[in-house]
C-alpha cells in the first residue's frame, strides 16, 4: 500500500512540473496561449491576429508595442507564468513558482 502511495505522489509531482512548460508566443496556438495564466480569449485573439498580420514577434519590446494592453507589469506576470518570446523570458521576470510549494519568506531580523 505504501508503494502505491509513493507512486501516486511521484506521478502528481511529475505532472506539476509539466504544468509550467514554456509557451512561445510565436509558435503557440490559441489553446496553448489561453493556458498561460493572465491570458484570456480576448488577449489571445489579439496576439494571434497581430502575429498573422505582421509576422513573428522579435522580442518582448516588440510584443508590448504591437499588442495593446501588454505593458511592463503584464509582461512580467506573463513571463513568470511561462510565456516566452523566441524562447526567452522577459529580462528581470521572476521564474514561475510551482503550485503547492511554500513561498520563501525573508528571514526575520
Amino acid at each position: 500500500m505504501i508503494r502505491k502511495m509513493m507512486v501516486g505522489v511521484a506521478l502528481v509531482m511529475a505532472s506539476m512540473g509539466m504544468a509550467f512548460a514554456q509557451v512561445d508566443v510565436n509558435k503557440a496556438d490559441a489553446a496553448s496561449l489561453d493556458g498561460v495564466k493572465g491570458l484570456g480569449p480576448a488577449k489571445t485573439k489579439a496576439i494571434l491576429e497581430e502575429r498573422t498580420k505582421n509576422g513573428d514577434f522579435k522580442d518582448w519590446a516588440d510584443l508590448q508595442q504591437r499588442v495593446k494592453g501588454i505593458g511592463d507589469k503584464a509582461a512580467m506576470r506573463l513571463s513568470s507564468a511561462g510565456l516566452v518570446v523566441n524562447g526567452k523570458p522577459m529580462a528581470g521576470a521572476p521564474a514561475a513558482e510551482m503550485k503547492g510549494q511554500p513561498e520563501s519568506k525573508p528571514a526575520k531580523k
